[in-house]
Parts: structure tokens; C-alpha cells; sequence
């Protein structure tokens, strides 16, 4: 939208001032008029207006006086002064140069050349503010602790910021020419894939974008939000891109995710078979032999010791600074087993493992806490939404390239939906409550998964299955260096 200059007009005599509204209402400007000195300081410290037109001949305070106030008001110091006067000497001119007067047009009006004076010094103080503004813009954003940056229409890059040179690997002078995309790809991979398919159109109100930088032996995972404000039409084509770095709000949703999990599965068995050998105890005591007393106190110490066990490992869970350590890896020798006992605790019993000979002895990057967690997680989805919560499932480990493994878990539940499918991975995504209560899109627990494995350079998909009902998550993960 085109901003209206506002003009103030200043002058004791109504007849003149009707006069100039005359002359100016058809040119599509915003006119006040204040008849006398005082009525137009104050006037013109409310508006700011763009231009003021000011007699000079006013009874009491005369123009050249309202002149040095206005100078001197921080507001309007700036604002461009029009003298009208009668006078034509060098004396007259002279005081009001002196009082701050930026230009003087003589009675009577040349009606063409007042109105040209006019439009050259509203458009000439339009510029002089957008340069202000941009200046003040540049430093705000210069300093600023996101990243921004302007692409065109075809997603090249116009201007970036110091923080998005710096989160992209850029000097200013290498932002000429450059495809955005393709300079974010050579330090970050973007996840989730379908949210970036419509790149570089805003995403949907549910998906969000991410840039990840995997975690190396030196440095943590890195996360990049970005989003995008598609620039009005009228006030400029392109794109304006955030880059905001969310890697401490990902750790902390990891977190606690991993600590509910834990406090979840770890503690809620033990924790059950405690309560029940004592409440038998408690109710039937005149009823039980010696022997079941024993065998029931027995099974409530093993649980109270497997519970104890159970907190010392949340313990250490808490104080280990992350789930997806590189350093540490798994050997998916013990990956059957794993998968197993997760089986087990779940009261899975159609689960079928297969691994591929090459990798029967291979290390992948990702943590056996993390891969624990994530094969749970995908487990417990496949029977919590299976219609009768048993589900056949297959679990099966190939290589689909030099350095990479892939993990597919198969089951035989519901097909979803495109929507479900696109936004599963997505930090956050939660959809309509459906079956047992549980959130659609497979909630919080696949996004933290997707977050482990995205934070080592994996990669996460879910598709339906093609030979009949259910879905396939797959995920693949780098392989340890050396295998």
C-alpha cells in the first residue's frame, strides 16, 4: 500500500488557507491546517507531518518563530518547511534560512509550480525516511541472534545477515548468484523431506522446516528452524527467510522425551508385580501357606532390585549429555536380542528379525540407548495401532549403499493417510485423537526419533505397505567408520 503524504498547512487567514486546500485536496495528499502558531506546534508534534506549509506575516507568533521551534522539537527537526510569504527580498529569505526553512514560495501561487514543489519534496522526504528506516532496519538485523535472508523469485540469494552467513558459511560477496538450497546443502540436510517439497513456498501451519547439521566427533547436532514470510507484491517480490537456531529446544524435548519413555518402560513392570505380591500378601496373609509367602516376598525383593536398578539407569540417563553420541555406537550383533526383549516387554510375540550377512557384525554411529528408544517407540506405534493390538511384525537390517544401514520395520496394522505420511517426522506434529486416544501422525515419540537420527546424518521414512494393510517405517543410519 502506497503511504499518503500528510501536509501541514499554516496560515492566520482562512481565505488563504482554503486557497492552498484548493490547490493541494485534488493531488491526493493528507491535509491539516492550523490557523496560528501554537495550534501548529502542536499539530506537528501529533502528526510528523511530511511537509508543512507555513506563512510567514502571523499575528503573535510569526512564522520564522514557529520555524526555530519546530527545529528545535526532535520530532519535527527534520520535517521539510515551505515559507509562504508576500515578501520577495533577500532580508526575508534570509531570516528564515537562518530559522531553518527549507524552501519559499511567493503570493501570489503559481499553481503549477507550487504543486510540483510539493510532489519533489514529499517524494524527496519519503526517501530520506526509508533511508532512515533502512538503516535502522540494517543495524536491528545486523545485530540480531537469527539468521536472515532475502531470496528472489527463482530462490536465489539477494542478502543475508551476519548471523546467516555465519549459520551458512558465507562472506557478503559470496551471496551473488547463489541458490540457497544449495548452499545450505553443503552443511545441513533438510528434514523432514516432504515439508521442503514445495520449497521455497511458505510450509503448511503444521509442518515446520529444519536444517541439521549431524553430530561429529567434535561438535553436537545442529538445528536450523526456517521460515519463510513471502514478501507482499507491491512492496517487493521474493522471499524473506528466518534461520533460527532451535538446537537447545530440540535437546530439551529429547530429553524429556527419553525420560518419560524411561520412567515408562523401566519402572512400570517392576513397579506392577511389587504392588501385586504385596497386595496378595495383604488380603489373603491368614489364607497362604509358608511357601507362597516366601515365593511372593521373593518375587517383591527381585522387583524392588530390578526397580532400583531401573532408577540408577534413569539416573545416568539424565546425567549423559546425549542419546545419539557418536562416539559410543552399536554393534547390530546384539540388535536381534534388543528388539526381542523390547518384544517381550510389550507382549509382542509375532516379531521376526533378519539382518543381512554384511552387516551381522557392523557398528552404526547411533547409540544403543538411542536405538533402543527409537525401536520402542516404533514397536509400541505398530501395536497401539493395530485393531486388535497384535500385530505381525518384521524387523529387517540391508545395506542400500556403501557406509549406510537400513532399518525396516514392517507390521501389519492401518494404512494412513497422505497427510499422516507426510508429517510424521515433524517436531511437534499432532493430529485428530482417533482409536485409543492416542494423537495421529504417531505424535511426539517419532519426531524425537526422527531427531536421534537425523542428529547423526540419517535418514527416516514411513510409507504404506503395498502387498496389503500396515506401514513400514524405515530408518537409515550411517555405519561406524571402519565397517
Amino acid at each position: 500500500m502506497t503511504r499518503i503524504s500528510t501536509i501541514l498547512i499554516v496560515d492566520d487567514d482562512a481565505t488563504a488557507r482554503d486557497t492552498l486546500e484548493g490547490l493541494l485536496f485534488s493531488q491526493g495528499y493528507y491535509l491539516v491546517l492550523a490557523e496560528n502558531g501554537p495550534k501548529a506546534l502542536e499539530k506537528a508534534a501529533g502528526l510528523v507531518p511530511d511537509v508543512i506549509l507555513l506563512d510567514v506575516m502571523m499575528p503573535g507568533m510569526d512564522g520564522f518563530e514557529v520555524c526555530r521551534r519546530l527545529r528545535t522539537d526532535p520530532h519535527s527537526a527534520e520535517v521539510p518547511i515551505i515559507m509562504v510569504t508576500a515578501l520577495d527580498d533577500h532580508e526575508s529569505r534570509l531570516r528564515g534560512l537562518e530559522a531553518g526553512a527549507d524552501d519559499f514560495i511567493s503570493k501570489p501561487y503559481d499553481t503549477q509550480e507550487l504543486r510540483a514543489r510539493i510532489k519533489t519534496i514529499t517524494r524527496l522526504n519519503r526517501y530520506r525516511r526509508l533511508l532512515a528506516e533502512r538503516t535502522r532496519f540494517k543495524w536491528v538485523v545486523d545485530q540480531a541472534l537469527d539468521g536472515y535472508v532475502v531470496i528472489g523469485d527463482a530462490g536465489e540469494m539477494l542478502y543475508a545477515n551476519p548471523q546467516a552467513q555465519s549459520y551458512l558459511g558465507l562472506s557478503e560477496e559470496g551471496l551473488i548468484a547463489n541458490q540457497f538450497l544449495t548452499v545450505a546443502a553443503k552443511r545441513y540436510r533438510c528434514e523432514p523431506q516432504a515439508a521442503w517439497e514445495n520449497w521455497p513456498a511458505a510450509a503448511s501451519d503444521k509442518a515446520q522446516r529444519y536444517l541439521v547439521q549431524a553430530e561429529s566427533d567434535t561438535a553436537q547436532a545442529f538445528w536450523l528452524r526456517v521460515d519463510v514470510l513471502t514478501l507482499p507484491v507491491e512492496e517487493a517480490s521474493g522471499r524473506l527467510i528466518r534461520l533460527r537456531d532451535v538446537t537447545a529446544q530440540i535437546t530439551l524435548r529429547k530429553e524429556i522425551w527419553g525420560f518419560h519413555a524411561a520412567i515408562s518402560h523401566k519402572l512400570r513392570t517392576p513397579l506392577v508385580v511389587m504392588l501385586n505380591s504385596l497386595e496378595l500378601q495383604a488380603r489373603h496373609m491368614a489364607n497362604l501357606s509358608e511357601v507362597d509367602i516366601t515365593e511372593l516376598s521373593e518375587m517383591a525383593l527381585k522387583s524392588v532390585n530390578r526397580l532400583r536398578q531401573d532408577v540408577g539407569d534413569v539416573l545416568q540417563y539424565l546425567n549423559a549429555p546425549t542419546l545419539a553420541k557418536s562416539g559410543e555406537g552399536f554393534s547390530l550383533a546384539r540388535l536381534e536380542l534388543m528388539v526381542k526383549e523390547i518384544a517381550g516387554y510389550l507382549g509382542l510375540k509375532a516379531v521376526t528379525v533378519s539382518i543381512e550377512d554384511s552387516l551381522s557384525q557392523a557398528r552404526i554411529v547411533l547409540s544403543e540407548r538411542g536405538i533402543e528408544l527409537a525401536l520402542w517407540e516404533i514397536l509400541e506405534n505398530a501395536k497401539k495401532f493395530h485393531p486388535a493390538q497384535s500385530p505381525n511384525v518384521t524387523v529387517q537390517v540391508a545395506s542400500p549403499g556403501p557406509g549406510q544401514m537400513a532399518l525396516r520395520v514392517r507390521d501389519d496394522g492401518l494404512t494412513l493417510t497422505s497427510e499422516q505420511l507426510s508429517l510424521a517426522w515433524s517436531p511437534y506434529y499432532q493430529g485428530e485423537k482417533y482409536l485409543t486416544g492416542e494423537v495421529g501422525g504417531m505424535g511426539l515419540g517419532l519426531a524425537m526419533v526422527a531427531s536421534l537420527v537425523w542428529g547423526v546424518g540419517g535418514a527416516c521414512r514411513m510409507y504404506n505397505r503395498e502387498d496389503g494393510a500396515g506401514v513400514v517405517v524405515e530408518i537409515v543410519l550411517p555405519l561406524a567408520e571402519g565397517c
